[in-house]
C-alpha cells in the first residue's frame, strides 16, 4: 500500500501529522500480521519517516479510538435487524480479571455482531450491573433476549432491567458445572493410578531403549546444518526397517520398545472436561496395552513382556470399581448433552426439551444401587439443573438466540494469544488488556481496504470525545510504571503540584 501521508497531511486524523492510510496500517500489522512495534517500524521506515515511539502512540492514542467510533456507523443496520425480529439479541460475557484489576466485560449484539458496550467493572454486583446494563435501555428497540453465564449479581440485574427479556443461561457453562465433582474426582482417580502404574512398571519403562542418538546425544536436527541421512536412508522417503531386516530377537525388542513409549505416553494425558477426562482415559488405553501385551504372549513368550502385562494388570485393578463410577457419571453428562442438542430441522419446544431433561433427571434420582460417589453425584446433577432451569430453554423457542456463549469466550481467548504474540511477556498483555483491553476487543473490518474507508471517515467530535475517553482510563495507570525514569519525571509533577499548594501553617 502506497503511504500518502508525506505529501498529504490533510487527509491525517485529528491529533496526528500522519494520513490516515499510516495510521490503519499500523494498525493492520498489529492486529492481523501479530507484528510488534518495532516490527512495524522496519516495515514503514522504507515508506515514511516515524520513530518507533510514535508508532506506540498512533496505535494507542489514534488508531484504538478510531476502531471504538466505527463500528457507531452502523445504527442504520441495526435498525434493520430489530425491525426484522422484533429486537435485538445481545450476548454479554467477563474476562478474567488480573489479581484484583477491574474486570473487562463485553456487549454484543447477535444478529450483527456489533459491540454496543465494552468496558471494565469495579465489582461484579446487582448495582454495578445494572448501571452498565442501563444505557441498552435508550436504544430504540426492546431487548429480546440476553445470553450470559450465570453469574450472581448478573442474574437480578438483568431480571430488573429488561424484565420482559428472556434470560438464556450458556448450556456450555451449564455442563461444565454439572462435570466439576466428577472432573474433580477424575484428576484424583488419574494421579493415583500413574502412582501405580509407575509402581508395578516404572523400572521396565525406564528401561525401554532409547532412539538411537547421535554422537553426543543428538536426536534428529534440521536447519542449515540438519544431521546426516546416512546409508540406504538417502536414496529415498525413510521408513521403519521390515522385519526381513531384523533377526527375531531385534524384531521383539523392537516391538516390546514401541510398548513401553505407548506406556509412558498414556501416563501425560490431560483431560478436557466436561467430554474428555483424562483419567478414565489413561484406565481405558492402559487396559488396551494390557490385553494386547497378553495377546502377544500367547504367540510368544517373553519376560519383559509377561512384566509388563502382569505389572499394568496388578496397577489397574484396585481402580476397576472407581473406573466404573466414572464410566457411569460421564454416560449420565453424555445423556444430558444429548438431550440439550436441537432434533433435526424441525426442533423441538423449550416445554418438550425441558420435560426430556426432567424426566432423565428423575430416572436418575431412582437409580440406588450405585456407589455414594455416583449417587452424590446424581444429586449434584438434579441441584445444578434446577438452578439453571429458569433460563435453559429459551434457545429453543427464539430463532437466532444461541445455546452457548462460546463466541464470545473465543473472541477472549483470541484476544489474548494475539496481544501475547504482539508483547511477548504474559505479565504485559495482562497489563496491556487493563489498559486497552475494552478497544483491543472490538472487531475489524476484514480487509485493510475496507478498515481504512471506514475509520477515514469518522467525524471529528467523535474521535476527540473517544480520545478523551481512552485517556481518562488510562490516567488511572499512571503511577504503574517500572521504569526509573517515568517514576522520576511522574514523582517531579507530583512534588510541583504539592509546592504549589497553599501553606498549612503548620509546618
Amino acid at each position: 500500500m502506497r503511504l500518502l501521508s508525506a505529501e498529504a497531511q490533510s487527509i491525517a486524523a485529528p491529533g496526528s501529522t500522519y494520513g490516515y492510510d499510516v495510521v490503519v496500517r499500523i494498525g493492520w500489522l498489529r492486529y492481523q500480521a501479530r507484528a510488534t512495534y518495532t516490527e512495524i517500524h522496519r516495515e514503514l521506515a522504507s515508506q515514511v519517516r516515524i520513530s518507533e515511539s510514535h508508532i506506540r502512540y498512533l496505535y494507542q492514542h489514534i488508531y484504538l479510538p478510531l476502531l471504538a467510533c466505527h463500528e457507531r456507523q452502523y445504527r442504520d443496520r441495526l435498525a434493520q435487524i430489530a425491525q426484522a425480529q422484533g429486537g435485538f439479541i445481545i450476548a454479554l460475557d467477563g474476562l478474567a480479571p488480573q489479581g484484583g484489576e477491574p474486570q473487562i466485560w463485553f456487549i454484543r449484539e447477535l444478529t450483527s455482531g456489533l459491540t454496543l458496550r465494552s468496558g471494565w467493572l469495579a465489582q461484579q454486583d446487582q448495582t454495578t450491573f445494572e448501571a452498565f446494563l442501563r444505557p441498552l435501555k435508550q436504544l430504540e428497540w426492546p431487548i429480546l433476549a440476553v445470553l450470559s453465564d450465570q453469574q450472581t449479581g448478573l442474574m437480578p440485574a438483568v431480571r430488573k432491567v429488561f424484565p420482559k427479556s428472556r434470560y438464556q443461561f450458556c448450556q456450555a457453562h451449564y455442563l461444565r458445572n454439572l462435570a466439576e465433582p466428577l472432573a474433580d474426582t477424575d484428576s484424583a482417580f488419574k494421579m493415583d493410578l500413574r502412582k501405580a502404574v509407575r509402581q508395578h512398571v516404572g523400572d521396565l519403562i525406564h528401561k525401554a531403549p532409547k532412539p538411537e542418538p547421535d554422537p553426543g546425544g543428538v536426536l534428529t536436527v534440521t536447519g542449515l546444518l540438519p544431521s546426516p541421512i546416512r546409508g540406504s536412508e538417502a536414496d529415498g522417503v525413510f521408513a521403519p526397517p521390515s522385519s526381513r531386516d531384523r533377526t527375531p530377537q531385534s524384531e521383539a525388542d523392537d516391538v516390546i520398545a514401541q510398548l513401553l513409549r505407548r506406556t509412558r505416553y498414556l501416563l501425560t494425558l490431560k483431560g478436557r472436561p466436561p467430554f474428555r477426562l483424562a483419567g478414565m482415559e489413561t484406565y481405558e488405553r492402559l487396559d488396551d496395552v494390557a490385553r494386547l501385551s497378553l495377546d502377544l504372549l500367547t504367540q510368544r513368550y517373553d519376560a519383559r513382556l509377561a512384566h509388563l502385562y502382569q505389572g499394568l494388570r496388578s496397577a489397574l485393578l484396585p481402580f476397576a470399581q472407581p473406573y466404573q463410577d466414572l464410566q457411569q457419571g460421564a454416560a449420565w453428562l453424555r445423556d444430558i448433552a444429548y438431550i440439550l442438542e436441537p432434533a433435526g430441522p424441525q426442533g423441538r419446544s423449550g416445554d418438550q426439551v425441558a420435560e426430556q431433561l426432567r424426566d432423565y433427571l428423575g430416572a436418575i434420582r431412582c437409580q440406588h444401587d450405585v456407589s455414594p460417589t455416583i449417587y452424590d453425584f446424581g444429586r449434584h446433577l438434579a441441584k445444578v439443573s434446577w438452578s439453571y432451569w429458569p433460563g435453559l430453554f429459551h434457545c429453543y423457542e427464539l430463532p437466532g438466540l444461541p445455546r452457548t456463549n462460546n463466541e464470545i469466550e473465543s473472541h477472549f481467548r483470541d484476544t489474548g494469544r494475539q496481544m501475547l504474540r504482539t508483547t511477548g511477556q504474559k505479565g504485559l498483555t495482562g497489563r496491556t488488556l487493563q489498559r486497552q483491553g475494552a478497544w483491543e476487543l472490538l472487531p475489524r473490518p476484514a480487509t485493510e481496504a475496507k478498515l481504512l474507508d471506514s475509520l477515514s471517515q469518522m467525524p471529528p467530535e467523535d474521535l476527540t470525545q473517544e480520545r478523551q475517553r481512552f485517556a481518562k482510563h488510562r490516567d488511572r495507570f499512571r503511577m504503574q510504571s517500572r521504569s526509573p525514569r517515568q517514576t522520576q519525571i511522574q514523582f517531579a509533577q507530583l512534588r510541583q503540584r504539592w509546592v504549589a499548594l497553599p501553606s498549612t501553617g503548620t509546618g
